[in-house]
């Protein structure tokens, strides 16, 4: 497992530099308060460094970033304040998500087994803006980049120019919104937003692990912002072929390849193509007919 320290902080890449399902684990060391970000699946295998952990403050609520929260029961819990009750209860969290019951009845034993899943009702809110004073100087603050899910936060070690920046992950499948609480246009404006971090060094959560050159980390950002323009390009050639309806349209899949099966794929696909036809729409490039095809407006 490869480890790096940064000052006050330790992040520890998990399989495959964090690829998912596993993802990377940040942990900051002030004088007074040892604190995580999030907890992925390779917190399983950090034994000491995370049980003296006392306080976890979540970047957002995802399965695979809660697998330690009960085994560290001792230590607090924050979110921010738009998916805190994703962490809170199951119930929570399948409004979060969004999804069928019928998708939710897979999901839940799914992710019991696989991520550890357990709730913290104990958990309490943050906001954009919250300060953390760790002692002797480390201080970390949240900076609120919706899209990915309705909190999604970026969390930055100010004392180190350090942001552990999520699921803005920089991954080549791009940006994910397919949940109830994703919401495309807040993306775009948060990928913009990102660029003013007071950062140096830039963690995600998945993939791509710890950057430390701004050029490759700005590059790589517009690698991923661009998947925006040609999910919404591919929708466009869909609808040039002949007017569709969004079943249509979901069968042929947007960012998931045809042959990928997962329980929740159909909804996501479902959500994500459906916000990309009302920006479409909003744009004035796609209009919706009485008979619920969607057609190219000219």
């Amino acid at each position: 497992m490869e480890h790096r320290v940064f000052g006050s902080v330790e992040v520890h890449l998990g399989e495959k530099s964090g690829k998912y399902p596993d993802g990377n684990q940040v942990i900051v060391q002030g004088a007074d308060l040892r604190v995580a970000f999030d907890t992925p699946q390779v917190a399983r295998h950090l034994g000491a460094a995370l049980e003296r952990v006392e306080l976890i403050i979540l970047g957002h609520v995802h399965e695979d970033h809660m697998v330690a929260l009960g085994r560290l029961a001792r230590a607090r819990v924050q979110v921010h304040e738009a998916d805190l009750a994703a962490a809170q209860s199951w119930s929570g969290l399948a409004r979060h998500y969004g999804y069928p019951e019928a998708v939710l009845a897979q999901l839940r034993p799914m992710i019991e087994r696989e991520f550890d899943y357990q709730p913290r009702p104990d958990a309490t809110a943050y906001v954009d803006g919250s300060v953390w004073e760790l002692g002797g100087g480390v201080r970390i603050r949240a900076h609120h980049l919706p899209g990915h899910t309705a909190g999604h936060c970026a969390l930055v070690v100010e004392n180190e120019g350090l942001a552990f920046i999520g699921d803005i992950d920089l991954t080549g499948f791009g940006p994910y919104y397919g949940d109830a609480s994703s919401d495309l246009g807040q993306f775009r404006r948060s990928l913009a937003r990102i660029k003013a971090l007071d950062a140096r060094i830039w963690v995600t959560s998945h993939h791509r692990g710890v950057l430390t050159d701004r050029s490759e980390f700005l590059q790589a950002l517009e690698r991923f912002r661009a998947k925006l323009d040609e999910r919404s390009e591919r929708l466009l050639g869909y609808l040039r072929e002949r007017p569709q309806t969004l079943d249509e349209l979901v069968e042929r899949r947007l960012l998931y390849p045809p042959g990928f099966e997962l329980p929740y794929v159909p909804s996501a696909e479902r959500r994500s193509i459906a916000l990309h036809l009302a920006e479409l729409q909003a744009d004035g490039a796609v209009r919706c007919e009485a008979d619920g095809r969607y057609c190219l407006a000219h």
